[in-house]
């Protein structure tokens, strides 16, 4: 069994409480919903032979499910503590593989303002020492297999339209930027 992680935000500029309050409440869905459904598979298969197909389509959800949840994760705890910019060896390591740490950043952003619902995501391949910079649709669909997440913008329309319209998105990338704690997701590149 899963528990929904609780987060700590101080006053984030451009992401309202109430904003927070309904995501949050969407996230504990995501766990509530991954605990249903590894349930459902214990009990389906007891008699795996008879409950092939439900077994089957039950399966396939936990993957929606569990990557809503980790990445919801991801999410909100980029911004607990104090904000501040991106720095340090990751910093450094960006701006080596993009020309400038800018360049990368607005390569991102620009990730983030693709049309579709999803992720706008920053991954690590330990394997070829590279920054993956990609979209990821729905919650499964687009993840790379075998990289460390950096950064996780939360791109779904949930994430921002109790403060922002679809056309307002971009304000919301640059609320998200500027209540980022660099420091934890420093912490994810080490």
């Amino acid at each position: 069994m899963y528990t929904a992680k609780k987060f700590t935000f101080g006053n984030l500029d451009g992401i309202s409480p109430k904003q927070l309050e309904v995501h949050i409440k969407l996230y504990e869905g995501y766990v509530k919903f991954l605990n249903t459904l590894e349930e459902t598979v214990a009990d389906l298969k007891k008699d795996s032979e008879k409950n092939a197909y439900a077994l089957a389509e039950v399966t396939r959800r936990i993957g929606f499910e569990w990557n809503g949840m980790r990445m919801h994760e991801h999410y909100f705890s980029q911004w607990e503590g104090t904000p501040s910019p991106i720095g340090g060896a990751l910093r450094d390591a960006l701006a080596v593989q993009y020309s400038s740490y800018e360049k990368w950043e607005n390569e991102f952003k620009a990730v983030g303002m693709m049309r579709g619902i999803g992720w706008a995501m920053l991954s690590y391949d330990a394997t070829t020492k590279n920054f993956l910079t990609h979209f990821v649709a729905d919650h499964e669909l687009g993840q790379l297999n075998d990289t460390k997440t950096i950064l996780a913008l939360d791109m779904w329309e949930h994430a921002y339209m109790v403060d922002y319209t679809p056309a307002e998105k971009k304000q919301y990338i640059e609320a998200f930027f500027k209540n980022l704690n660099g420091k934890l997701t420093e912490s994810r590149f080490e």
